[in-house]
Order: C-alpha cells, then structure tokens, then sequence
C-alpha cells in the first residue's frame, strides 16, 4: 500500500514527460538503418572505381613522377605551376601507383573522407550535451559524405578524378576535421593539440588550395566576431585564441605560396591583374549567382535536408521536455548563409582570371565551398524539425517524411551512380585497348603515335571535337616516350 501511491506518481510522470531513455531506445536502430543506405552507396562507388584511368591534368603528372619521383612534382608545382607544394606531395602519392594509384584513390580518399566527417559529426554532437542514439554520428557522417560526393553536378570530377579531388574536394574536408579537436578540448593537453593543429591544418591549406583557404578565413572571421553572443564566457577566450592559431596557420602557407615562382608564374600566365576589375567584378557575381541557383535547384541536396531533420527529430526525442528556441539562433543561421555567400563568391573572383566564365560549369571548382552549403542544410533541416515538435506536432511525422525523402534520395543516387559507373566500364575496355596498342607500337620504335578521343564527364581530352590538339597531347606523348601524338579520328 505505501508503494502504490509512488506507482502512480510515476505514472503521471510517464504520461507528462515520456521518459528520455525509452524514447532514445525506440529511436536507437533509425540511425544505423538509414546508415546502410549510404554506406551501401559509398561501397558501391568505391567499387566503381576500377574502372577509373588517367585523363586531363593526371597525363601530365603520371609521367613527372614516374620518371622524377617526388622531388621532380614538389619542383614542377613550385616553380612552374602553382606553388601548391602539398598539393604535389598529395599528386606523388597516388600517381607513384601508375595507373593503379588512379583506381585507388577513390576508395582511399572516400574513406579518409568518411572517418574525418566522422570525427566531426561525433564532435559537435558531444557538444550538444544529449544522449543520442548510438550511430548518429556515422549515420550523418555517411549523409554528409554522400551528398557531397554522390550528389555532384559532376560525380566523376568530385570523386574520381584524382586531381580535381585533391585540389578542391579533399582541401573543404580537411579544414572541416581540423575544428573537431577544439570542439573536443577540455584538458590543457587537449587545448595544445587543438591549437597545434589549427596551426598546422592551416598551413597546409594555404599550401594545397587557395579558395579553400578563403573559405576558411571567411568562417573563422565571422565565427570571431560573434564569438560575444553566441558563446559562454569561459569557452569564448579559448576558441577566439584557437581561430587566431588557424588564421595564424592559413596566412603563413598562402605567403609561401604567394611567393613561389610557380605561382608568379600562373598569375603572369592567366592575367591575375584583371581579377579586381569591374568587369571580372560583376562577371564573377554573375557566375555566383548561376552556380548558386543550380546548387539550390538540384534535387541530391535534399537527401542532406532529409538527413538534417532526422536529426533533429532525434534530438527532439533525447530531450522532449527542453525544445526551446535557441537564444542566438538566428543569428547563427544568418551567419552561416553570410560565410557561405562571401566565401563562394571570393572562390569565384579568385578562379576567374583563369577559367573566365568557365567558373559556371566547372563543377570542381564549386567544392570548395559546397561542403559548408551540405552541413548548412543538414543544420536547417534540424532546426525545421525542432521549430515543428516545438509548434506541438508529432515527432514521428517528421522523422517518417525525413525517411522516406532520405531513401528516395538514395535510390536516385544509385541508379545515377549506376549509369556512371557504366559510362567508366566501356571507356575503361576502349582506354585498354588503345594503351596495349599505343605501348606496342612505341616499343616498336614508333615517334609519332595516333591516339583516339575517349572522353567522359566533360574530362578534357588530348584533341578537341574539332579535331585541334589540346595542350596534353604533349603529356600523352611523355606518358609513351615518344615525340608526337596525332588524332586517329582524322579530324583536322
């Protein structure tokens, strides 16, 4: 009798505030279902990749490296092309492979990729400071993963092509892992690391890319100035000091580059001068503003919406009793739109003098800032999901239409993925072919060599439709050590 009053106290306890571990436990195997889903796809690209051979810039690199090794690339990129002296460290790793380091590098890089975003997505979760169920992290590492990989105007550039990936996809990744250590910081040894690598991060990006080096001190600007209202006292002197260390970092390897004769050299070549013009000015805003409508058009980017509102729905059901407005949270959400138009917008004024209004279809180009637009919808779709618990709707709903958008998002995905993978299989069979053929007739003491078109994914070729040679078929010929090479089409 004394217990059954405590009974039914309980009871009503139950019925007001359902209790947060029964709600996580039910919650608990969403996040690891829809994961496969994305793995499942990820898997299946990763396979796709042996399908994958050399093309545009990697003619070039395959033989410097096979011939030079890796002082001969550090020596090409910093004195003749760029100054990018990590990005040629990144070229040797893969291109000392030969071809094989091509079919590689997909699945290597997606999985470095996979595991850092991991670490991020576990990061700033832990600093939420709820218990959610266990494979969150994964589940939005796999979703972030997937639609920046997988949801790409151009797939084969993003993922496959190594050069393209280590210029401009893995570069936004990098400076994205390097804020997990300070999300992490506790300890003083914890703070030190953190602080070391925002250092060395930095210095490496002002190395390896230069829009994703302006990206980064865009965000790392803005996340100083509203460091006052959106950050306790007691953790904002730490992260302003460690935004110093990044910048600190990012500055000191874009005067290395800056300097470098190769990149004296490319300024020269591409009419860099012309970057702040008028004209290059409000041509580049135009071209912003294209490639913004297209992202904002296209249909993958909403399996990061789908994903952001599971998300939230998980968190809505970790704690159901404490869904309020954030204090700052407009704010938050004007400023990651801010970083994402300044930075995108400085990425095209910067690439402009080189690829002119090529900047519009140069998909590569657009990832290095289209990473921070996927977690900014991931971030939306989560504050949806709230805003709509909070309006004293069903959490179920909203997680039961975050599904099904996720899985029909995935299905498009892999029946696209499908076609790629396609596409590289015959041009992979027709590329053999011509190789066996081309290396028999050089070891036959053949100089001059015919070579037939065999592009894909918009990849540039050693000739052009017309006929005319492009400026590789001087690497084609490195790459067979023989002194020309002619188009077999007999196109002139």
């Amino acid at each position: 009798m004394d217990r059954l009053p405590e009974k039914t106290v309980r009871g009503q306890k139950t019925a007001d505030a359902p209790d947060t571990n029964t709600l996580v436990e039910r919650a608990g195997w969403w996040p690891l279902l829809l994961c496969t889903m994305s793995l499942a796809l990820l898997t299946y690209a990763a396979w796709a990749a042996q399908w994958v051979r050399p093309g545009g810039d990697d003619w070039c690199f395959l033989p410097v490296v096979r011939d030079g090794g890796l002082t001969s690339m550090v020596d090409e990129f910093y004195f003749r092309d760029n100054g990018r002296v990590v990005n040629a460290v990144l070229v040797w790793a893969y291109a000392r492979f030969g071809v094989a380091g091509q079919q590689w590098f997909a699945p290597v890089s997606g999985a470095l990729i996979l595991l850092l975003l991991w670490a991020f997505c576990a990061a700033a979760l832990h600093a939420t400071e709820k218990r959610l169920p266990r494979g969150t992290a994964l589940f939005m590492a796999a979703t972030v993963t997937t639609v920046f990989l997988l949801g790409s105007l151009n797939t084969y550039k993003t993922f496959y092509w190594p050069a393209a990936s280590v210029s401009h996809t893995l570069p936004p990744v990098f400076a994205c892992a390097a804020t997990a250590p300070v999300l992490r910081a506790v300890s003083p040894w914890g703070r030190a690391f953190a602080l070391f690598t925002a250092v060395t991060t930095g210095a490496a990006l002002g190395l390896l890319s230069e829009e994703t080096t302006v990206v980064a001190l865009v965000a790392l600007g803005c996340t100083v100035v509203i460091s006052r209202r959106v950050m306790p006292a007691m953790r904002r002197r730490f992260v302003r000091l460690w935004c110093a260390a990044a910048i600190t970092g990012l500055v000191i390897g874009s005067l290395v580059l800056y300097t470098s004769p190769g990149a004296l050299h490319r300024r020269q070549t591409k009419n860099s001068s012309i970057m702040l013009t008028p004209k290059a000015l409000w041509e580049s805003l135009y071209g912003f503003t294209y490639i913004a409508c297209r992202c904002l058009t296209s249909w993958p980017y909403l399996g990061a919406l789908a994903g952001g509102v599971i998300l939230g729905c998980l968190l809505v059901r970790a704690s159901p009793e404490r869904v309020t407005r954030a204090k700052n949270e407009a704010l938050l959400i004007w400023s990651c739109i801010l970083v994402l138009v300044i930075g995108g917008y400085a990425c095209t004024v910067i690439t402009y003098p080189a690829f002119r209004t090529g900047v519009m279809t140069s998909t590569r180009l657009w990832n290095d800032y289209l990473l921070l637009y996927v977690l900014l919808l991931v971030y939306a779709g989560a504050l949806a999901a709230r805003a709509w618990h909070r309006r004293g709707q069903q959490a179920h709903t909203a997680l039961a239409a975050g599904t099904a958008v996720y899985s029909v998002v995935c299905v498009c995905l892999a029946a696209s993925l499908a076609a790629q993978a396609s596409a590289m299989a015959a041009r992979a069979r027709a590329w053999d072919q011509q190789d066996v053929r081309m290396r028999a007739q050089a070891a036959a003491g053949a100089r001059v060599l015919p070579y037939r078109r065999l592009s894909i994914s918009k990849m540039t070729e050693p000739f052009r439709k017309d006929g005319h040679k492009t400026w590789l078929a001087l690497c084609v010929a490195r790459y067979y050590r023989v002194q020309d090479i002619t188009n077999a089409t007999g196109k002139r």
